[in-house]
């Protein structure tokens, strides 16, 4: 099997409240907060997508004591970079010295981690890579309407990254549940040829996340062999803590440690995942060894989860 060696993440510094917004938008603090779960964001201002993809990559390599020359994937999962080539994945690999390694971008929304890392996964099983480097950055703040008050609340920038290599039976990636509806692609977009914008139908998004989702979630926990209660962590898309919190209900996992990085982080997209875990990985929040359900879900509509075990 394969399993995560480590983690690594970064924010930029740059910290937006809900009183920040109320003086560009026609909004407040409660508002938000009611609505969202929401209190901060980050915002990256000279930083690129690269260069938080950068940062977070290379703390996930040094902690899993590896040369760059061990890295044979570099998979980024990326929805807001603006440059199309050279990919990030090869921005990243010629940043960190990894000299010959198979890079690419993967698009697939919110849920872009856990598909690269499925991707991932199943590249080292195969034996085309001994390690893999994945990577989850957005710059989400490039393609927000910042004159549109039902959007711009949500989202902030971010990076998080894992090493990939082989791992036992008992310690690896568990088997990925994936999937889409194209019927509702367009409820998330980011359109527009020269300045794309994020736009979404919120409420289409909020009912389907709440009411269709948990039950695929807990599929992952069914091919994984690891029943709810078992879990030690749930690790969701970040994108809005009622959606968190209503799949985590339903999934009735007591035991588990439920990421809500969401109230500091925002919604970073394809970021949102490795950067809630890895911050209650370096926070000791679960125990390592301990299953963790990771699920995401978003534009597409799409989904894809699976349980791993924290590093």
């Amino acid at each position: 099997m394969t399993r995560i060696h480590a983690l690594g993440h970064y924010q930029p510094e740059q910290v937006l409240t809900n009183d920040d917004l109320a003086t560009m938008v026609e909004t407040n603090d409660a508002w938000i907060r009611q609505r969202t779960g929401i209190a901060t964001r980050r915002i990256a201002r000279e930083e690129s997508v690269a260069d938080l993809a950068t940062t977070a990559a290379g703390k996930a390599l040094a902690g899993a004591g590896l040369a760059p020359e061990e890295i044979g994937l570099v998979v980024v999962a990326t929805c807001s970079a603006r440059d199309r080539v050279p990919s990030i994945a090869a921005r990243v690999a010629g940043e960190l010295g990894i000299p010959d390694a198979v890079t690419f971008d993967l698009n697939n929304g919110c849920a872009g981690f856990t598909t690269a890392l499925a991707t991932a996964d199943h590249a080292v099983r195969a034996g085309a890579a001994r390690h893999a480097l994945v990577i989850g950055a957005e710059k989400m703040s490039d393609i927000t309407d910042w004159t549109d008050r039902a959007s711009c609340v949500l989202l902030g920038d971010g990076a998080g990254a894992a090493v990939l290599g082989a791992g036992g039976p008992e310690d690896g990636i568990g088997p990925v549940v994936w999937g889409s509806d194209p019927s509702r692609r367009d409820a998330v977009r980011v359109e527009g040829e020269w300045q794309p914008q994020f736009a979404q139908e919120g409420q289409t998004v909020f009912r389907w996340a709440t009411t269709e989702l948990a039950p695929i979630a807990r599929q992952a926990c069914e091919r994984a062999g690891v029943s709810p209660a078992e879990l030690g962590g749930i690790v969701t898309h970040q994108a809005n803590l009622r959606i968190i919190e209503s799949l985590a209900r339903r999934l009735d996992a007591p035991n588990a440690v439920v990421a809500t990085d969401v109230v500091d982080s925002g919604n970073t997209s394809a970021a949102s995942v490795p950067l809630a875990l890895a911050k209650l990985v370096e926070r000791r929040e679960i125990p390592a060894g301990a299953p963790v359900l990771l699920f995401a879900f978003g534009g597409g509509l799409s989904w894809a989860g699976q349980v791993v075990r924290c590093p």
